[in-house]
């Protein structure tokens, strides 16, 4: 008889698993791209549903029959324009050169609730980095989500940078363009593009091994316990190794899925908004984007996306969005 075995669960990979610092993710990695275009935006995640799409992934065998896919719907307000930064290569890293803020930012009663701004001096900034930017390397933007603005509920926005595409004094002066102004996602994703998913996981608490790393259930006689991973290791090294799966913090980590295609841009989400709203979460306000598949994290929890790093899934065109 075949002896019943599997892979461990729960990649080694990802240590130490500890709780992300905060409830929504940051991003260290941009892709390198030609135009002139913020790299990134976020949403809040709704919840899932079917869409009937038309299958262009040419060798697939439904191609070009009308087949039914599991999406994710995201609601995306527009983002504020708060701030600026620009940075410059070192051989220890990107060093900042200089930010400058938004001066409206003081009588914004939403942001107000995120942070304080001191001193703004908005134009002599803006001066000592272009007197600096022959050595700047990158332009990124500080933004704020506007949560009032979708059906979640909530006031507070979340604070963070998304870089700018292109080259750097085009990007700087796109930068200048919308300080203190909104983007939208049209302005940065298209129907049928790939993009990366960065999010915080649900969260689950401190499991035990069998959960958190899928080791087997011990008869009733294995040192008195079930559910535990039995010996901890040899007697030799006299420690117990970081491998050994043990109990611990599952779930609420920072996890990145790459090339993730979107079905669809739209910018009146009420068109996809059942009767008394989505369960958890409510009635969509604002634009809205369908990615085909899952995404990590619950409902209401911030998503960001950005511009696919490494895109190798599809290169077909946009599908039409039948449902």
């Amino acid at each position: 008889m075949v002896r019943e075995s599997k892979p461990r669960s729960g990649s080694l990979a990802f240590y130490p698993r500890k709780r992300a610092r905060r409830i929504y993710p940051r991003i260290t990695s941009w892709p390198t791209v030609d135009k002139v275009v913020p790299l990134g935006f976020a949403g809040y995640k709704v919840g899932m549903a079917q869409v009937k799409i038309v299958d262009t992934v040419k060798d697939s065998p439904t191609y070009g029959q009308e087949i039914v896919v599991p999406a994710t719907i995201l609601e995306v307000p527009p983002l504020k324009v708060v701030g600026i930064r620009v940075y410059e290569k070192t051989p220890y890293g990107l060093k900042l050169i200089g930010e400058v803020w938004d001066s409206s930012v003081k009588n914004d009663k939403y942001i107000k609730r995120k942070l304080t701004v001191g001193n703004f001096e908005t134009q002599e900034r803006l001066k000592r980095i272009e007197e600096a930017l022959d050595k700047a390397e990158r332009v990124r933007l500080i933004v704020a989500t506007q949560p009032h603005k979708a059906g979640i509920g909530k006031k507070t926005p979340e604070i963070f940078e998304v870089e700018v595409g292109g080259d750097v004094k085009e990007a700087w002066n796109y930068a200048k363009e919308k300080l203190g102004k909104e983007i939208n996602a049209n302005e940065v994703f298209q129907e049928g593009e790939i993009v990366d998913v960065v999010a915080v996981t649900k969260g689950k608490g401190t499991q035990g091994p069998v959960k958190r790393f899928g080791v087997k259930i011990q008869t009733r006689k294995a040192k008195k316990k079930r559910r535990h991973v039995g010996s901890l290791g040899p007697e030799t090294p006299q420690r117990v190794l970081w491998t050994v799966p043990q109990a611990g913090q599952m779930g609420f980590q920072t996890r990145t899925e790459l090339n993730k295609r979107i079905l669809k841009v739209g910018e009146d989400g009420s068109n996809i908004t059942p009767k008394g709203g989505f369960i958890r979460y409510g009635v969509l306000k604002s634009s809205y984007i369908l990615l085909e598949g899952s995404v990590p994290g619950p409902k209401k929890r911030l998503i960001r996306l950005r511009k696919a790093i490494s895109c190798l899934l599809y290169t077909s065109p946009s599908p039409r969005d039948r449902g």
